[in-house]
């Protein structure tokens, strides 16, 4: 189907996909200064840290943490920086099937990260050297898998690509790798080192490994990755940055576990509070200054058509029934766009579509709908629990957590830790007579 505006909305839809930002034409196009604190705070940590420093960083999904890691993988590697580290980041999601995630295969991901990052750098190792590391990965997998890997490099195969597409993409593979490498895991780790070592030495920088998305992992597989093989997983001696889910905050054990293995606290990058916790359901304004950044993210990512296609009014609403969660006012712009374009196809001779308020309540009507497909009366209670008191004894509670890893309820901090239902899921208990309803239906009513 051929049509202008329909051209607009779906370009629109492209760009509020890109996120986090991670690539320098992303960030020029997209990019709004957001979160100084918490890079501040990264940097600081770097920075005071041991050569063998470990730095958990938690926070909601979407909150921003993919986007700040990049731009503080770029800030730590400046030329003009002192100390300048020589970096190595990158997302496990990359890396490894989000389901198959386990302690080893983190491992054995780093290594092969740091050698692929060495080359890219046209890091001046002796070729011999990186061939005696190569052939070692090589040849402590199974006889089976040792003369795959080598029948595939004898026709001309990169080592470091095949290994690399082989953990993405092979079960089999990843389930080798487990057995080869469970009941070694110091040799692997003594490789990990060896290979840092020569890339600090012929760099003469400090190294800095920045691990991304650890915090989108199933709830089981955290536990069983921080829970029971956070002493592994921490071996290598180099400074790294792992990211966790908010949820394993709450849960005293693990967080115990963690801060114990890291020697630090963890460092927490919160979500923008629009409300106070005092005014979280009055009939209050919001804070205009995180409302406005919002809004300044929300202009950069529909660009010159801003105007065109946003009422003003309507982007506002976006912003607050965000919840102060920056994908999440991406994931309702993004719904928003979704429907004008079905709206634009069913009447082909429109020649006039933005995004306003009824298009806000078709978007809103949908997330609502995913909200609830997981929610039962124990989780209901909770949620309207939290709403009534933003600080529940249920912190402890297992559907707690889960609420939180999926954004039902969201984290807020500033003198004291509270908590807050998300605005859609508030939507959502009123339908269903939990919450009273608002007078007005606006979506900053629906906040409150």
């Amino acid at each position: 189907m051929s049509h202008p505006l329909l051209a607009t909305f779906r370009q629109a839809y492209r760009d509020l996909d890109l996120f986090p930002l991670l690539s320098d034409e992303e960030v020029e196009a997209f990019r709004v200064d957001y979160g100084r604190d918490a890079l501040v705070r990264l940097e600081q940590a770097v920075d005071d840290a041991p050569e063998d420093g470990k730095i958990i960083f938690a926070g909601h999904r979407g909150c921003g943490k993919s986007t700040l890691l990049a731009q503080f993988g770029r800030l730590m590697s400046d030329p003009e920086r002192e100390p300048r580290y020589f970096v190595v980041r990158f997302s496990i999601s990359d890396m490894v099937e989000m389901s198959a995630v386990d302690h080893v295969n983190i491992l054995y991901a780093i290594a092969l990260q740091l050698l692929s990052k060495a080359r890219d750098s046209e890091v001046d190792i002796p070729t011999t050297t990186q061939e005696e590391i190569l052939n070692w990965f090589i040849t402590t997998h199974s006889t089976t898998e040792t003369k795959d890997l080598k029948s595939q490099i004898g026709i001309g195969g990169d080592v470091l690509k095949i290994l690399t597409a082989k953990l993405q993409t092979e079960s089999t593979f990843r389930e080798e790798i487990k057995r080869t490498y469970e009941r070694r895991i110091s040799e692997l780790v003594a490789k990990i080192e060896e290979i840092a070592a020569l890339i600090q030495h012929h760099t003469i920088r400090p190294l800095l490994v920045i691990i991304d998305d650890l915090d989108k992992l199933d709830w089981k597989l955290v536990e069983e990755i921080y829970k029971n093989n956070i002493l592994a997983l921490f071996q290598p001696q180099m400074r790294m940055v792992f990211t966790i889910p908010i949820a394993v905050v709450r849960d005293i054990e693990l967080r115990t576990i963690l801060q114990s293995a890291c020697g630090r606290p963890i460092l927490q990058m919160g979500v923008a509070k629009f409300f106070t916790k005092a005014d979280r359901h009055r009939q209050q304004q919001p804070d205009q200054r995180k409302v406005d950044i919002f809004l300044k993210v929300l202009e950069r990512r529909f660009g010159e058509h801003w105007a065109e296609v946003m009422s003003p009014q309507t982007a506002r609403q976006i912003v607050l029934l965000s919840g102060g969660v920056l994908r999440e006012m991406v994931r309702i712009a993004r719904e928003c766009c979704s429907q004008c374009s079905l709206l634009l196809r069913l009447e082909p001779e429109r020649t006039e579509m933005k995004i306003d308020d009824q298009v806000l309540e078709l978007a809103v009507r949908e997330l609502r709908n995913e909200f609830s497909l997981s929610l039962g009366k124990r989780r209901s209670e909770i949620l309207v629990t939290t709403y009534e008191d933003a600080k529940p004894e249920e912190v402890d509670d297992e559907d707690f957590a889960l609420l939180l890893h999926g954004l039902y309820i969201l984290e807020y901090r500033n003198n004291q830790v509270w908590y807050d239902v998300h605005p859609i899921v508030k939507k959502h208990l009123q339908l269903e007579q939990l919450l009273p309803t608002m007078d007005s239906g606006s979506a900053e009513d629906a906040h409150h």
